[in-house]
């Protein structure tokens, strides 16, 4: 139902006396009084207007209007009163019966009570409706295109007063390694319609028909997207440009402070160290999360994470070469041998790594203060 434009001064005020005093107003109807239960039907309704008006057809607007506001309103019915044909702005439930109350000048003088459950600045209709609002004064949505989820939303935020300013839950999409995703099959034509302006309700909103069901569809305003990607992806070189235009990239560091200490073990301390020296062998994009060591409990965790988790990515990372992983770790981790020319095979002796079956007692130690393989004097070649 409208109520007046909200530009018009004239009819904003008719507008604010109805949230202030809780009815709807229509303005079609005359000075008719039609609380009488003989206009309980069209019939009664078209035969009294046309008692004054013989020339009015069936279409009259007159009987038309009265017919919906009052008969096909029920008390508990919900009305939306729409601001032009692309937003609304309150969001009702009829709790009384058609009265006759003249209005000033003699118009708008038929009024049904209302409950206001929702009211505030106008938003977009596309937030409770799929279809453009009629310009008919009252008429009954089709329930079909209402958006019940967006208009529970709505009613739950308002609560009636004008503390909030209505808008719908925020919902969050993530989508994990998106950089590994190929953006043209996923996004499709719906990449332009991420951009904040384009947004239902938005100043530039665009919409764009579906392929397979043939239906219009726009992003909410309310949609966030989030991708998630992982730096050291070398994928993430090949991002598409126009996903790189529409979203905003923001770096999530290791927090090695976020961990504790354990069994005497400073687990922030370990972390940040491994990862300065990651840095200076390789690239700052490399380093390794602290979600790693989170759940970690015990010292034996730790040396889970190590063995199962970080060496194994240090050898991706250093493509095998275990000099340089030895030279993250230290020899506490990674122990180190000769192997002789096979017999028969001239040659020098060549070096072979292993990861330690067994951690060395004083495997962080050694990681944290950086002692030289050499230096170790207490560790056999495989402890």
């Amino acid at each position: 139902m409208s109520l007046g434009r909200s530009w018009a001064s004239e009819d904003d005020a008719i507008y604010q006396d109805a949230i202030r005093n809780g009815y709807i107003v229509l303005g079609w109807g005359g000075e008719v009084d039609w609380s009488d239960p003989e206009f309980d039907d069209w019939e009664g309704i078209k035969e009294r207007w046309r008692q004054d008006h013989p020339e009015a057809s069936n279409n009259d607007p007159n009987m038309s209007q009265m017919y919906a506001f009052r008969i096909n309103m029920e008390v508990g019915s919900l009305v939306v009163i729409s601001d032009g044909n692309r937003k609304f702005r309150a969001i009702g439930e009829i709790t009384g019966p058609y009265q006759f109350i003249p209005g000033p000048n003699g118009e708008y003088n038929h009024r049904r009570a209302v409950r206001w459950l929702w009211h505030g600045e106008s938003l977009p209709r596309e937030l409770i409706y799929g279809k453009v609002f009629s310009q008919v004064s009252a008429y009954q949505l089709n329930s079909q295109a209402v958006d019940w989820v967006g208009l529970e939303q709505i009613i739950g935020s308002g609560g009636g007063t004008d503390t909030t300013d209505g808008r719908p839950e925020t919902y969050v999409l993530i989508i994990d390694e998106i950089n590994r995703a190929n953006i043209s099959k996923v996004f499709g034509e719906l990449i332009t319609l991420l951009e904040p302006d384009k947004r239902a309700g938005m100043p530039n909103a665009l919409t764009v028909r579906l392929p397979y069901s043939k239906t219009e569809f726009s992003v909410p305003s309310n949609l966030h997207l989030i991708g998630t990607m992982n730096t050291a992806d070398r994928s993430i070189a090949l991002l598409d440009t126009a996903l790189r235009r529409r979203f905003r990239f923001r770096e999530l560091a290791p927090r090695p402070e976020l961990l504790t200490v354990i069994d005497g073990l400073d687990l922030a301390l370990v972390l940040a160290t491994i990862n300065q020296r990651i840095e200076y062998l390789l690239d700052r994009e490399h380093r390794i999360g602290h979600a790693f060591f989170m759940e970690c409990q015990t010292r034996e965790d730790v040396d889970g994470v190590m063995r199962d988790k970080v060496i194994p990515l240090l050898q991706e990372y250093f493509f095998e070469d275990w000099g340089r992983i030895r030279s993250v770790l230290g020899a506490g981790f990674i122990s180190e041998r000769e192997i002789a020319p096979p017999p028969g095979f001239e040659g020098l002796p060549r070096k072979a790594w292993a990861v330690r079956k067994v951690f060395s007692s004083n495997a962080y130690q050694h990681l944290l203060t950086g002692v030289a393989p050499n230096a170790l004097d207490d560790m056999a070649p495989d402890e």
